[in-house]
């Protein structure tokens, strides 16, 4: 399910960023996720001919967020392992339960 709304809300920003003259990696999915919150209550209570301009407003909105330019900006792909302050469980539970408790 989150796969089909990430993928709905590329297409919108896809669809955004053709309307407005961007490649649609221009635009911020963050902002593009904050945005559709917020017009969202806006949207449901329109209809006819007002939604037309609530989605084009919306697909400004989308396109304004725009991701900035960070040149020479990359950071290593690891994950840093923090020391474990517990032992691990070597002996099956019930068997370390009855350990503790004598």
């Amino acid at each position: 399910m989150h796969l089909l709304a990430y993928n709905l809300i590329r297409t919108v920003m896809a669809k955004a960023a053709r309307l407005h003259g961007l490649a649609p990696r221009e635009i911020s999915f963050k902002g593009a996720l904050q945005t559709l919150n917020a017009f969202r209550a806006i949207y449901r209570t329109t209809s006819g001919t007002s939604r037309e301009r609530v989605l084009s407003l919306l697909y400004a909105a989308i396109a304004s967020h725009i991701v900035g330019d960070r040149p020479g900006r990359f950071e290593p792909r690891a994950v840093k392992r923090r020391p474990r302050t517990l032992a691990l469980l070597t002996v099956p539970r019930h068997i370390a339960r009855r350990r503790l408790a004598a």
